[in-house]
């Protein structure tokens, strides 16, 4: 079964991600108390989801313990691959979401982990964009279903 295995939020940006148990979420405007929450926010900033074995075979290729928040994406899944749900409308829970696009590595995330190799490591692997389509809560072990 899919599901939820971690969740993480900052309240503003380049800020520590601090790891939550669930989270609330809006149609269309984001995460509560999210960095990214916005009144009329864009569909690409809505939500962000990344693969735990992603980060795990990361962890360990070069013997690190980053822990998965630090990789700076609202969910953390598992037993799901996130790019086969471009362009794709899914359940996270009760949640409708709809993949929008990868989520690419940037300068900043390899700057806050320090590890120069994330944008290469992660192309492809960096997760995926989510617009929020209905408002509910998301938790930890919620199960995600396409």
């Amino acid at each position: 079964m899919s599901h939820v295995f971690k969740i993480g939020i900052a309240a503003q940006n380049n800020k520590e991600i601090k790891e939550v148990n669930h989270i609330d979420v809006i149609a269309n405007k984001g995460v509560v108390g999210d960095r990214h929450f916005r009144e009329f926010n864009d569909p690409y900033n809505q939500l962000s989801l990344i693969e735990s074995e992603n980060i795990d075979q990361y962890n360990i290729s070069y013997g690190l313990n980053i822990p998965y928040v630090n990789f700076r994406r609202n969910i953390v899944t598992k037993g799901i691959q996130l790019n086969e749900l471009v362009g794709k409308t899914f359940l996270i829970g009760s949640v409708k979401v709809e993949g929008m696009d990868l989520c690419r590595p940037c300068r900043h995330l390899t700057e806050v982990l320090n590890q120069d190799n994330i944008l290469k490591e992660f192309l492809r692997k960096g997760g995926l964009r989510c617009q929020i389509l209905s408002t509910s809560k998301i938790k930890i072990n919620d199960e995600i279903k396409v």
